[in-house]
């Protein structure tokens, strides 16, 4: 877990660019580092020998299914919260991704200081250990 005076550390999985680097600016002036995944291949890199303190990831992207993604993030690290992004009508899909260990989720487009807060509670939780990717 990260301690208090250090930033959380955020993977952030979406094929929208212009989506990810808007989120990515905010959120740093917010104190959350973003590392940014443009599809699933690229997410999975990232996580070899790195920790996140969560992750927010889309359902929908044109290489890989969000819930084969999250299988596998799950795979590398069990504790990392995942939090899903759905589009409108495929909040049956983000409940398969509870199912499947996400921590929770919210409909594109989504309130910002919703989706950090979410962020911030389940980044610093006790749901986290040393991090199994550490």
């Amino acid at each position: 877990m990260t301690n208090k005076s250090e930033p959380l550390k955020l993977l952030l999985v979406d094929d929208e660019t212009g989506y990810v680097e808007i989120l990515s600016k905010r959120m740093s002036k917010r104190g959350i580092e973003v590392t940014a995944a443009y599809s699933g291949a690229e997410a999975i890199r990232a996580m070899r020998g790195r920790y996140f303190d969560a992750a927010v990831l889309d359902l929908k992207m044109e290489d890989m299914d969000g819930i084969e993604i999250l299988k596998i993030l799950r795979t590398m690290d069990s504790k990392m919260p995942v939090i899903m992004l759905t589009g409108h009508g495929s909040e049956r899909a983000a409940r398969e991704g509870i199912k499947y260990g996400a921590y929770d989720y919210l409909t594109k487009p989504c309130n910002f200081d919703e989706l950090v807060t979410k962020i911030k509670t389940a980044g610093i939780g006790d749901n986290r250990g040393d991090g199994d990717g550490k």
